[in-house]
């Protein structure tokens, strides 16, 4: 049975490892490029995540600073935008085109953005569900029960539905911040194509989130299927 852990079937966590690898390095290099160009108006993360709040009518939604590096998000529960060392000073155009996207997630929750809302809805299953499939997974297999290590997959599948739902949150939150930085002239035209790398780089760590979580997946589901014939 121990054999199950040293297996051909390894060879999708390790591209699922270099897929991850690769994406992340992909989005600190391009942030660090355009970090280092500092925008025209000279105008901070946090100067343009206060503008674009006001423009859309959400002056109640607080810009606070955090520690960190592209440790920024939107919390909707405090309804505040946490902006970290690298965003929240910085008048770079890769700070500013990452505090619009996070004002892009205020405005979707403003909005009532669907995908967000269903997001929201399943977190809390897949929380649990995450939590225990991989225990049930394993105990399934120690135990040779291939419907209870079945059942460890469905409850891990929730994390790839959630991802998949994540997908065009995070794209739709990058599209806003693109045509509002545009349409509100903060930054200039070259720029916002500057910032729409930045932001492109940023979303390929979701789509390697995702194709990382399938290749998990189905490797669960080849050690469970092996299990059964053996």
């Amino acid at each position: 049975m121990y054999g199950y852990y040293y297996d051909s079937t390894y060879i999708l966590v390790i591209f699922a490892f270099l897929m991850t690898l690769i994406a992340s390095g992909g989005v600190k290099a391009t942030f660090a490029k355009y970090d280092k160009v500092i925008n025209a108006r000279r105008m901070t993360g946090a100067q343009a995540a206060r503008m674009i709040l006001d423009r859309n009518g959400l002056r109640h939604i607080r810009v606070e600073h955090i520690a960190g590096d592209l440790s920024d998000h939107y919390d909707p529960r405090a309804e505040v935008i946490r902006l970290s060392d690298s965003t929240y000073n910085s008048a770079s155009i890769a700070a500013v085109g990452v505090a619009a996207h996070e004002v892009g997630h205020a405005v979707q929750h403003a909005e009532g953005y669907v995908p967000i809302k269903v997001r929201n809805s399943i977190l809390p299953v897949v929380n649990i569900g995450s939590a225990v499939s991989m225990p049930l997974f394993f105990i399934g297999l120690i135990m040779g029960s291939y419907d209870l290590a079945m059942l460890g997959v469905l409850l891990f599948s929730g994390v790839l539905v959630f991802q998949l739902v994540t997908l065009p949150v995070e794209f739709n939150a990058s599209r806003r911040a693109l045509v509002t930085l545009e349409e509100s002239n903060l930054l200039y035209d070259d720029e916002v194509k500057k910032a729409a790398k930045v932001l492109r780089a940023a979303a390929m760590t979701y789509v390697a989130a995702v194709a990382a979580t399938a290749l998990q997946l189905l490797r669960l589901v080849l050690l469970a299927n092996r299990s059964r014939r053996d």
